[in-house]
């Protein structure tokens, strides 16, 4: 299956529940896109550096680890746009970029007067029709014209998913928005609906959205394995699966010193690609290989730098900043990590003090910034940032961290396919899939896939037996 967050925790879900459990991870570390190194003497995330809070299922796995104590939340989230020259705040009244008040998208000034003018048409207009999935720009465009989707939406969109709001699904990006409106004639009222009432006088404090550990996220996939009881094994390339008369065979290894592991079931924790090459091999499942195959990824890489805090003219500000590709800025997006988590602040000597930075670089189809080398590509990152915040100098150490391929695309129609794969796995028999390619690319859509894997797993199984979970160099 994988050594990623998807097929650890899976192989926790199965704990007690099955035979002997084991993970085949093809890399030579686990975690998968969890990782930690150090950058000016300091232990910060390479990968995922924070998950959602309002999910549960990340922070009770985290309990259920005995590591609720490590939780530690954001000092601020904070996050603006930087665009055409100058840092504006994005409208509080919002919903994935999508407005909620015209008089607030006006002030903050990321889209043109011409621009909110047509936002404003939204109340007015008729229903926008909606016959199965659409992508995410013909929906909210029609309904809040282009430059909101350009200059609102498609930042932290692309945060997220690294990809373009005219291949993504609205179904499978916006759920929550692409539910509420069916219910509403105005997108506007639907984000109304979903935020609930404005209450000016309320001394409630909101639930923090993010959280993280206080020695970086990439510590939780050991914790798992240590917790899963299975038999981890690393450098353990699958490179065919075969059904067999008791259940299945797994050839596992280089061509020359191949390796055979049989198993009673086998849950496929990898990404959409590799899935598809190995259930491929298997009759009566060209369909299902088709579809996988059919989740395109793309790629990015993240740009770590340090500076001293005194290279700065104006203090930082906030969480970070978002860029709108429209704008034509290699950096999509930057993480303050000091000051968004003030606990790497805090273990920094009084005197010397740094800033951590976080430089998201690279969308699909922007591939070819990404075939520059570490040395050009922290240049690169390092002159945008400098151009955004007035940073003086280089940085005192920097780190690039490449993710090939590591963002699958939920494009137009993305959750029929998902439910497709699942249920022609689920026909072959003791066989499931998880991963950040079905429900959602965060930390807790992970675990959660990894849940349902499992329990198909289990029902499978019907009692004691061998479930061997296998990898790829790119496990989820």
């Amino acid at each position: 299956m994988g050594g990623g967050i998807a097929g650890l925790a899976a192989a926790y879900f199965l704990r007690g529940r099955a035979g002997e459990v084991t993970v085949l991870e093809g890399s030579p570390w686990l975690g998968g896109k969890l990782a930690i190194s150090e950058v000016a003497g300091l232990a910060v995330d390479s990968g995922a550096e924070a998950l959602l809070a309002r999910r549960p299922e990340a922070v009770d796995l985290i309990g259920e680890l005995g590591l609720a104590d490590q939780l530690v939340y954001p000092g601020t989230t904070t996050a603006r746009i930087w665009t055409r020259g100058e840092f504006r705040s994005l409208p509080r009244r919002q919903f994935m970029g999508v407005p909620g008040d015209f008089d607030e998208l006006e002030r903050a000034r990321i889209v043109s007067a011409a621009g909110v003018a047509r936002a404003r048409e939204d109340v007015t207009r008729p229903a926008t029709a909606r016959d199965g999935d659409v992508s995410v720009s013909e929906f909210v465009g029609a309904r809040l014209g282009d430059e909101v989707v350009d200059r609102l939406v498609e930042p932290l969109l692309g945060g997220v998913y690294a990809g373009r709001p005219d291949q993504l699904s609205y179904e499978a990006t916006l759920p929550a928005l692409a539910q509420a409106s069916l219910r509403h004639r105005s997108i506007t009222d639907a984000v109304n609906a979903l935020l609930g009432p404005v209450s000016p006088d309320s001394d409630a404090v909101p639930a923090p959205v993010f959280t993280t550990l206080t020695a970086g996220l990439g510590t939780l996939p050991e914790a798992l394995a240590r917790a899963s009881g299975a038999t981890v094994r690393t450098k353990a390339t699958v490179r065919e699966i075969a059904r067999t008369a008791g259940g299945w065979r797994l050839t596992v290894g280089p061509t020359i010193s191949p390796e055979y592991t049989d198993a009673d079931a086998v849950i496929l924790a990898l990404p959409a690609r590799p899935a598809s090459r190995l259930v491929d091999q298997l009759d009566g499942a060209a369909s299902v290989a088709a579809d996988l195959a059919a989740i395109e990824y793309a790629s990015m890489a993240i740009v770590t730098l340090a500076y001293p805090v005194s290279a700065f003219g104006q203090p930082l500000t906030g969480s970070g900043y978002l860029v709108p590709a429209i704008d034509g800025r290699p950096v999509k997006a930057a993480t303050f990590s000091t000051m968004k988590w003030p606990h790497l602040a805090t273990r920094q000597p009084a005197e010397g003090q740094l800033h951590v930075v976080r430089c998201s670089v690279g969308r699909i189809g922007e591939e070819a910034v990404l075939q520059r080398d570490d040395a050009d590509l922290v240049r690169l990152a390092a002159a945008d940032f400098a151009a955004a915040t007035g940073v003086v100098g280089a940085p005192v150490d920097a780190r690039v961290t490449r993710w090939g391929g590591g963002l699958p695309q939920y494009a137009v129609g993305h959750l029929g396919r998902v439910a497709r794969i699942r249920d022609g796995v689920a026909a072959l028999g003791g066989l499931a899939v998880c991963g950040a390619a079905y429900d959602g690319i965060g930390v807790p859509a992970c675990i959660a896939s990894a849940r349902l894997a499992a329990d198909q797993a289990a029902r499978y199984l019907a009692g004691p037996g061998r479930i061997v979970n296998t990898g790829a160099s790119t496990g989820e």
